[in-house]
């Protein structure tokens, strides 16, 4: 069997260009994401000690990367692979035609596997090598990482990365080899390729199970646990379910979208139009397989970028609304807050009214067992309640005083029942609950007074004009006010940009390394499955140079296929973007408890979509262009 896999790489190397470059590439993003968490695993504990809040970032942010990453290269490994082995049935079909057993043809699909997935891993890993140390300096010098981390020596990400990439690639292989195994020596003389049954027992099983799961999760997060969809590592990791049981069920979308995209070409004059649309939908296996990285990179991107923005759209609106002021004056980070005289210098400017607070933390105890800290403020309800609208569920702002709290639903409390605290200096307290808040998308914290927040310093101003006031004038005054005092002033809605969660340039970067590391995957990955794609095709060229096509309309057609493909590709995309971003839009809304913004990334997904069909039609053409040119004058054989 060894020799049949042997002779089946030598004689039809071109099937395996893909399943090389998916390995290979697979193998090194295992390698750099082990070497960049191993770095921060391996750092001394005095480094680490400097800054722990900058490490367990680090963790969270390449523990996220690194399982969407995995599952790209594991899907596209695997679909590759059984793509391969689809394209071969009638290389199979002779060898059962020559006596060759099922298990015989099994082992030899395995053997290629065996020797593809090794000789790619090797490779991978030596790319994660270079991979690793230009992302972690890109990390460091982004200043997502502290600048200590380095990549060292540990050897369990090159052990991970070759193994990972060689049992994905054999264990895809093992899973096509079933139906190739079976290939009917009839298979040999079909004159036609047209794919009959795409949809297998396997692939519907697991396609269905995914989407019921993806489906189930978004549903029950949205009813039962909304907040959970809005964190980060949510987010960016559910949505590979529902892109994994699109890829698994595409074929059985393809042949429609095919039929409504090629719909208005076959209605032009010439052939080319027609044969574009049969030829995709009479090879749906085909089409389906190069539309999959098409697929993977336009839904991770709409569904990442669409779901960060709606998450953050939600929020600044909430804190819009939350908010009477029309500037807001902020102590500058790394300071120590307000002075006593910029306070009241900020307070003296004509034509204003204002309100103080300070950042605090209290504790209370969940479920009689357990102290949880959450983030509050200390105001002064006389001036906080006439500059604030916050999302009151019971009670009210103005009863808030010395002996009490405002607290969110999440405390369970109820308003005029009695909470313990542990304020910030480990004192403890018993306070009145004055009013109750909306959970909300997280920002809807404690208030209390500044009895109740010892040590804590102003560090925010939020400023209302009176009637009549000039604004520009108060902008001017406010700014000369907070001169050399380590203040910014800023309206209302600078200062939402600036500090609400989801736009922070690290969180930004964070979504960015994820999706670009994805798509330049999925992008190569593309390129290997299109030349996989068309250099099967020497006999469907031959046969359009033999009924008088030119060498230019037989590429034109190729080219136009390829454009089809990536289309259908896009549109399986966006459909699945749409539904992870409604399931965060959803979550969001009934958090804020109204329609929240929707935001989707068109000009991104534009860009994904343009990148693929940038890859697409060249690494198309060009296979193209040499077996035209090897096929020059050739009959079509079977």
């Amino acid at each position: 069997m060894l020799s049949i896999g042997l002779s089946g790489l030598r004689n039809r190397w071109t099937h395996f260009v893909g399943a090389f470059l998916a390995v290979a590439l697979g193998a090194g993003l295992t390698v750099s994401m082990g070497l960049a968490l191993a770095a921060t695993s391996g750092a001394p504990q005095s480094l680490k000690d400097q800054d722990p809040d900058a490490v367990f970032r680090v963790n969270a942010m390449l523990a996220t990367a690194a399982t969407v990453t995995t599952f790209t290269s594991v899907f596209v490994v695997a679909s590759t692979f059984a793509f391969s082995v689809a394209q071969r049935r009638r290389e199979f079909g002779l060898l059962r035609t020559a006596g060759a057993t099922p298990g015989q043809v099994r082992a030899a699909v395995v053997t290629e596997a065996g020797l593809v997935g090794a000789s790619a891993a090797l490779v991978g890993c030596l790319l994660g090598r270079l991979g690793g140390s230009e992302l972690v300096g890109w990390m460091v010098d982004e200043r997502l990482a502290p600048a200590w981390l380095t990549v060292g020596d540990q050897w369990w990400p090159y052990q991970l990365g070759f193994w990972s990439g060689l049992l994905v690639a054999v264990v895809g292989a093992l899973a096509a080899s079933r139906r190739a195994s079976h290939t009917s020596a009839v298979e040999v003389l079909r004159e036609s390729d047209v794919d009959r049954r795409v949809m297998t027992g396997g692939r519907w099983a697991f396609g269905g199970l995914l989407l019921a799961i993806g489906l189930a999760l978004l549903a029950g997060k949205v009813a039962a646990d909304p907040a959970d969809l809005l964190k980060r590592k949510t987010y960016t990791t559910q949505p590979l379910l529902l892109i994994g049981a699109f890829a698994l069920l595409a074929p059985v979308a393809v042949r429609p979208l095919v039929r409504l995209a090629g719909w208005l070409p076959s209605r032009l004059p010439g052939a080319s139009g027609m044969l574009v649309r049969e030829s995709a939908t009479g090879s749906v296996r085909r089409t389906a397989a190069v539309a999959a990285p098409v697929l993977v990179s336009v839904a991770l991107v709409g569904s990442l970028l669409g779901a960060t923005a709606t998450v953050g759209a939600g929020r600044a609106d909430e804190i819009r609304d939350r908010t009477n002021a029309d500037f807001v004056v902020t102590a500058d980070s790394g300071g120590r807050g307000l002075s006593g005289a910029a306070l009241d210098a900020v307070r003296a400017v004509p034509g204003t009214r204002s309100a103080v607070s300070a950042p605090t933390v209290v504790e209370y105890l969940v479920e009689g067992v357990a102290r949880v800290p959450d983030p509050g403020r200390a105001v002064d309800p006389a001036t906080f309640a006439g500059l604030a609208r916050l999302p009151l569920v019971e009670g009210s702002l103005d009863k808030l005083d010395d002996r009490s709290i405002v607290v969110n639903e999440e405390w369970g409390a109820s308003v005029g029942g009695p909470v313990d605290i542990w304020r910030e200096d480990g004192s403890k307290v018993r306070l009145t609950v004055a009013a109750v808040l909306r959970t909300g998308t997280g920002s809807n914290g404690v208030y209390v007074t500044a009895a109740n927040a010892p040590g804590a310093t102003p560090d925010r101003v939020e400023v209302r004009l009176k009637g009549g006031a000039d604004r520009a004038a108060v902008a001017a005054g406010l700014r000369e006010a907070v001169r050399g005092a380590g203040a910014t002033v800023a309206t209302t809605e600078q200062w939402i940009a600036a500090s609400q969660p989801d736009t922070k340039r690290e969180n930004r970067l964070a979504v960015i390394m994820v999706i670009g590391l994805v798509v330049l995957y999925a992008l190569i990955a593309l390129a290997g499955t299109m030349v996989m794609a068309t250099s099967d095709r020497m006999r469907d060229l031959a046969v359009l140079r033999l009924t008088g096509a030119t060498r230019g309309q037989v590429l034109r057609v190729v080219a136009l296929e390829a454009v089809t493909v990536v289309a259908v590709g896009s549109v399986l995309g966006v459909l699945v973007s749409g539904v992870n971003v409604l399931g965060v839009w959803s979550a969001v809304s009934v958090l804020v408890g109204g329609a929240a913004p929707l935001s989707v990334p068109w000009a991104a997904i534009a860009i994904a979509a343009a990148a693929c069909l940038v890859v697409a039609v060249p690494a198309a053409v060009g296979a193209a262009a040499v077996l035209v040119r090897r096929g020059t004058g050739a009959r079509p054989s079977v």
